[in-house]
């Protein structure tokens, strides 16, 4: 007999997510299948924790002059930042740049509890 194995469903919803200060703010659609955290240099530093959304499901509705782009190793992920409160809420992923990881603790009433959160080893990555 095969192993039970559930699959939670989870509804696609609008979030809207912004920095500390407003300067940037989007929105996303997403049924958060798992977050991620990232061992790579930057991302342990800011110490976000990630939600992949493809660039359809993004929209920047304010702040495309406030955000500053930070890149580094081999300048393809674009790293985004709030040029006024410093904040990061989101960049263009390196091996998937049609998706976005959006830093999670800058949606609007989100609760990151009870999603699976995924360990990627971006640090051995060349």
């Amino acid at each position: 007999m095969a192993p039970l194995t559930l699959d939670i469903m989870r509804e696609i919803k609008t979030y809207l997510g912004s920095c500390h200060c407003g300067a940037v703010q989007f929105e996303i659609e997403t049924d958060f299948p798992e977050l991620t955290q990232c061992d790579c240099s930057i991302c342990k530093r800011k110490n976000a924790l990630m939600v992949k959304v493809h660039e359809s499901h993004f929209r920047l509705l304010q702040g495309a002059d406030a955000l500053r782009e930070y890149q580094f190793h081999t300048h393809t992920a674009r790293h985004f930042f709030c040029g006024v409160c410093g904040i990061y809420p989101f960049h263009r992923k390196r091996v998937s740049p049609d998706f976005f990881g959006i830093n999670v603790f800058c949606l609007h009433d989100f609760d990151p509890k009870d999603i699976p959160v995924r360990q990627a080893i971006g640090a051995q990555m060349a």
